[in-house]
This record gives C-alpha cells, sequence and structure tokens, in this order.
C-alpha cells in the first residue's frame, strides 16, 4: 500500500544507496530458540503425570540486536558489524552459527566462559483447527553485572569500528541496569560520540532506560516514551524526551503510526507518518528491533525524517505478518508493499 510519504521511486534511491552503507549494531545480541511442539504427540510423564510436549523441530536465530541485523541484511546493507558481548556456551555457538549464515564478521564480539549468551526460548505449540500459539517463553538473562574487562572491550570495539560507519544502532535489551552490553559507562561514550559527530545517527532503543540517552536519536514505544519523562499524553512524552536528548525521537505508536519530534528545528517540529494497514492475523515480535533497523538505514541512505518513518512503517508491515517467528523484509517485499 502506497504512503503519502514514501514514493516508489524515492524507495528505490533508498534501496540503492544501501549496499553502499557500512551500520554498525551495538547491544545485546540474544538467541531467539523456537520449539515447535505438535499437540498431538503430548503423552503424560511417567514421574509426575504432567503433560510432556514433545517437540518436532528447533528453529534458532539471532534476536534482540540480532533481529536488527537480520533486517539489515535482508534490506541489503553492504556491511553490518554487531558490537557485543557473547557466552562461550551452547547458546553462543548456535548465535554465531546464525551470524555466519549471514556473513557477519566476528570480529567485534567479544566471547567470554563467564558470561551466559541471552536466549529467548519460544515453545509453539500447535494443535488441531488452531493457529501455533506461543506458551510460556523461558528466558536466560545475564542478572549480574556485565565484567569490567568485558566492558573495556565492548568500548575499544566500538572505538575501532565507529571511524567507518554511516550509522549506529543500540539495542539496550537487558532489563536489569548494568547487566547488559549498554552500561552507563557505554552510554556515556555514545553521548560523546553524538556530539562528536552529530550529522551521524545514533540510534537508541532502550526497554527501561530511554530517558538516559543524550545527544543520541532515540526509537521508544508509547509506554516507553511516557515512563521515561512522567508524562501522560504520548505528545507531550515525546517533545519532552527530545528536548532532554537534543536529537530527533521517533515514538512508534503501532497502527497509529510513528510520532517524530525534531528538537533541532526553531520551534520544535512535530509529524505523524501513519502506519501500514495490516490485515489479518499479526505477530508483532521483534517488529520495534525491524523498524529500527529501517530508520537508521533509511537515514542512512539520506532520506528526510517524515521518508525514513514510512520506511520503517512499511518494514513493520512486512515483519508483523509473519507468524511465529521475527521477520524480516526484503527489498522486494518492500516495493511491492509501497506500488
Amino acid at each position: 500500500m502506497a504512503t503519502p510519504y514514501l514514493s516508489p521511486a524515492r524507495l528505490d534511491q533508498m534501496l540503492a544507496r544501501l549496499p553502499s552503507l557500512c551500520i554498525g549494531v551495538i547491544g545485546d545480541l540474544f538467541l531467539d530458540r523456537y520449539l515447535d511442539i505438535d499437540g498431538i504427540l503430548t503423552e503424560p510423564s511417567l514421574e509426575t503425570g504432567l503433560d510432556a510436549f514433545q517437540v518436532t523441530r528447533v528453529r534458532s536465530c539471532p534476536g534482540a540486536a540480532g533481529t536488527v541485523v537480520n533486517n539489515l541484511v535482508a534490506f541489503g546493507v553492504g556491511q553490518v558489524v554487531p558490537i557485543s558481548v557473547i557466552g562461550n556456551d551452547g547458546e553462543g555457538y548456535e548465535l554465531l552459527q546464525g551470524l555466519d549464515s549471514l556473513g557477519i564478521s566476528r570480529d567485534r564480539l567479544h566471547l567470554r566462559r563467564d558470561f551466559r549468551t541471552p536466549t529467548y526460548t519460544k515453545p509453539m505449540l500447535s494443535e488441531p483447527g488452531k493457529a501455533a500459539r506461543e506458551l510460556n517463553r523461558l528466558d536466560i538473562k545475564n542478572r549480574s553485572p556485565l565484567p569490567s574487562t568485558a566492558e573495556q572491550a565492548v568500548l575499544e570495539n566500538l572505538a575501532e569500528t565507529w571511524p567507518r560507519l554511516d550509522a549506529l544502532i543500540v539495542s539496550d535489551q537487558v532489563s536489569e541496569a548494568e547487566c547488559g552490553v549498554i552500561t552507563s559507562r557505554v552510554r556515556d561514550r555514545l553521548a560523546e560520540m553524538g556530539q562528536e559527530r552529530p550529522a551521524t545517527v545514533i540510534l537508541a532503543d532502550s526497554r527501561e532506560r530511554i530517558g538516559l540517552f543524550r545527544s543520541v536519536w532515540l526509537k521508544p514505544n508509547q509506554k516507553e516514551c511516557r515512563d521515561a519523562v512522567g508524562a501522560a499524553d504520548v505528545a507531550d512524552g515525546a517533545r519532552k524526551l527530545a528536548a532532554r536528548a537534543g536529537r530527533p525521537v521517533f515514538c512508534t505508536r503501532g497502527a497509529d503510526g510513528i510520532h517524530i519530534v525534531d528538537p533541532r528545528q526553531k520551534p520544535m517540529s512535530e509529524t505523524v507518518v501513519p502506519a501500514v494497514a495490516v490485515a489479518g492475523p499479526i505477530d508483532p515480535v521483534g517488529a520495534g528491533d525491524s523498524v529500527n533497523a529501517g530508520l537508521a538505514c533509511a537515514l542512512a541512505a539520506g532520506a528526510s525524517l517524515a521518508e525514513a518513518a514510512a520506511f520503517a512503517n512499511l518494514v513493520a508491515s512486512i515483519t508483523i505478518r509473519q507468524l511465529g517467528t521475527t521477520g524480516v523484509a526484503t527489498p522486494a517485499q518492500l516495493r511491492e508493499a509501497c506500488c
């Protein structure tokens, strides 16, 4: 479906730029592990009497910051550089396999034996006559502070990568403070980088701490936007957040689109870019990460704020229709959706 903010010709121009771009992704790399369960095969456990679900297939792929990476690769971005810490464990091995399959370099990944690879395990139960549904998710996260040596490795990898980046996406996924890759020290360095090179987009997404970022572009959802500044109204929250960060804010509002606030304009400018209408069942898992990828690569390709939001909405309209997985959008799908 066409959008008033993005023509097919403009989309083609942006997509043509992507193979020449180098985009970094710093933050929490998770393993997304899907367990496909056939409900017909469920049998009672002899020991407990509880249902023993029977897994017929295991699907693993990079998640969280890895979902951003997946989408950047699918768009056709020339170089994608993840900067993160993962564990030297089984989940880490699977995660590296997933990145290898995408052609992603491991050069800026710091592996440690004393670190668990964050993992979302998602049991997907299929029953006759019903759509597959996700059961209780099983999460593996680090709940101890990131070791100082790991933090230093992240900062060093960031310093070595930054000079060649056209954009940088920040994925602060771990809710527990200082336990993920984006520690306060890393966040402070990102603010310094944003001041040193204000023309280069550093786009931050954070589940719990979006209000602590300065001098970088922000992509909160409605709840994160309100909670960050204690606002009851989303638009007021976006304005306050933008004024605090000193950079544009893209507040995602689901079916209501993306609310953009640019504090660099005097007076502060605001635009609401409508979402692309989607019919039928949807799966919003990973939609925010795909929006992050869409915004950053569109901006790096020379898009205006509204064009970037329209591009990101187009991406989300494709990924949310991919059920039971964290989806991606390809240039062919984007062109078809934009017509």
